[in-house]
């Protein structure tokens, strides 16, 4: 009787679930922000905030710092040391940062650059940012190490949209599955974007990414929604980069001719990272010029392994989306250098899949998002696993002979893994781990609770 108590209890459930109501999706709508508009609850204040640190291009020895203080603050210090165990570390160094101004919506900022080089590889520093009389926490950063150790890094799809409200929870779940991470990739759309009105959109990724941003070398692909249409639905109409990427984080600077500001290598313990802008090469004529870049990035490459990141897919897993721009200019670079791994974000679900039966490279797309689309027959014909309605995190672990991927949901489970593994005559040989997964998922509501038959939520 117990038994059939349960069993009809959870079929109640079931119906239940089943015939919620349009109104009752709509009701969980929800803005991109939870800041209304009006409210500077994010306004820059003299206390240093929106810390982040990124890979110098030889991220064994440097890396770049970007914070943001009201407009009182000019050429703050930044402060830096081997980490102790006692609160009296040092000996201490001093930086001088750069500084430049934003005017947004919550009003006038400065946002302030240091660079940090001479350091020892695979070594803890502890380092903190000046503000108006006032500093930072002391935060804890490893450079990189050799290329013959180890490393753990994250990857994480498009964030953009409701980064307080369910990102955060993503960003935590990954940090749980990976502490050892000490490098974070971003693959675009970091944030829904415009001209105006978004400053309050990038206080909540900070607020979402919390001290992953501070304490692991965080290197982000810049996505179409770090774009804006200037004039639109004019003859005038241009893309032009948001204001916003250029202040917010501490690049490289060594990128491609006509996409300086968004495209850079670095070289990461064994690992060669070349970070491109998908863009700017369909949008803006620099596809070419990305291409000739890309080669000689590749092509000096003395490293192990050979990782490319870009918002935009070669290989598009959602409906109606594709790209031939990056297949004709790039995708011929990344096969004659037999680069490993693509990271890709931009269409909203998750696909996987190889060339022609080869190991390398594998293309992946991700989504840390609530935004979710879905699948094209394409996709569930070329690619393995897809998924659809799913907030997912990626770990990678490397060493200079295997590289280890999986992809987890926001609780945890594991949906995807595989292996590449180097052989004695230097080819690759990849390795589908199944055991543990999960099974598929897909959508299974007709629209999203807008109403959109084309996407599972907004």
């Amino acid at each position: 009787m117990a038994r059939l108590a349960s069993l009809a209890f959870s079929l109640a459930l079931a119906l239940s679930a089943t015939a919620a109501s349009a109104d009752d999706l709509a009701a969980r709508v929800e803005p991109n922000s939870q800041v209304l508009a009006g409210n500077r609850h994010y306004a820059a204040s003299g206390f240093p905030d929106r810390i982040v640190a990124s890979p110098a291009a030889d991220a064994a020895h440097g890396f770049a710092v970007r914070w943001r203080t009201d407009g009182s603050v000019q050429a703050p210090l930044l402060e830096i040391a081997p980490a102790d165990d006692t609160p009296g570390f040092g000996p201490i160094t001093r930086i001088t940062a750069s500084s430049q101004p934003l005017q947004t919506e919550n009003g006038l900022s400065h946002h302030h650059r240091a660079d940090v080089s001479g350091l020892e590889p695979g070594t803890l520093y502890v380092y903190r940012v000046q503000g108006k009389d006032t500093w930072s926490a002391w935060n804890q950063l490893r450079t990189a190490g050799r290329a013959d150790q180890p490393m753990t890094f994250l990857y994480f799809g498009d964030t953009q949209n409701k980064n307080l409200s369910h990102v955060t929870r993503v960003v935590r779940a990954a940090q749980k599955a990976a502490p050892e991470a000490n490098l974070s990739l971003f693959a675009g759309d970091l944030v829904s974007g415009g001209y105006d009105a978004d400053d309050s959109e990038w206080g909540e990724w900070f607020a979402a990414t919390g001290w992953l941003a501070q304490e692991t070398m965080l290197a982000p692909a810049i996505g179409n929604h770090e774009y804006f249409e200037e004039f639109e639905d004019t003859p005038q109409e241009r893309r032009v980069m948001a204001r916003h990427w250029p202040a917010t984080f501490a690049l490289p600077g060594n990128g491609a001719e006509g996409a300086e500001k968004s495209t850079y290598w670095f070289d990461y313990q064994g690992v060669r990272f070349a970070v491109l802008d998908g863009t700017s090469a369909m949008d803006l004529g620099t596809a070419q010029a990305q291409a000739r870049w890309l080669d000689q990035v590749l092509a000096s490459n003395t490293q192990p392994w050979t990782i490319v990141v870009v918002h935009q897919p070669f290989y598009s897993p959602a409906r109606g989306r594709h790209n031939p721009v990056l297949q004709e200019a790039l995708l011929p670079v990344v096969r004659r250098h037999d680069v490993d791994l693509v990271l890709q974000g931009h269409d909203h679900t998750y696909g996987r899949r190889g060339e022609d039966g080869m190991a390398t490279p594998q293309f992946v797309v991700s989504n840390a998002s609530p935004k979710q689309y879905r699948l094209s027959k394409e996709a569930l014909q070329t690619m393995s696993p897809v998924a659809e309605d799913t907030q997912l995190f990626q770990v990678l672990r490397i060493d200079p002979q295997r590289l280890h991927y999986e992809a987890r949901t926001v609780t945890g489970k594991l949906y995807d893994a595989f292996e590449l593994v180097r052989q004695a005559d230097g080819s690759t040989r990849k390795v589908e781990l199944e055991e543990g997964r999960i099974a598929p998922r897909r959508c299974l509501r007709p629209h999203a609770p807008t109403g959109r038959k084309d996407r599972c939520w907004e």
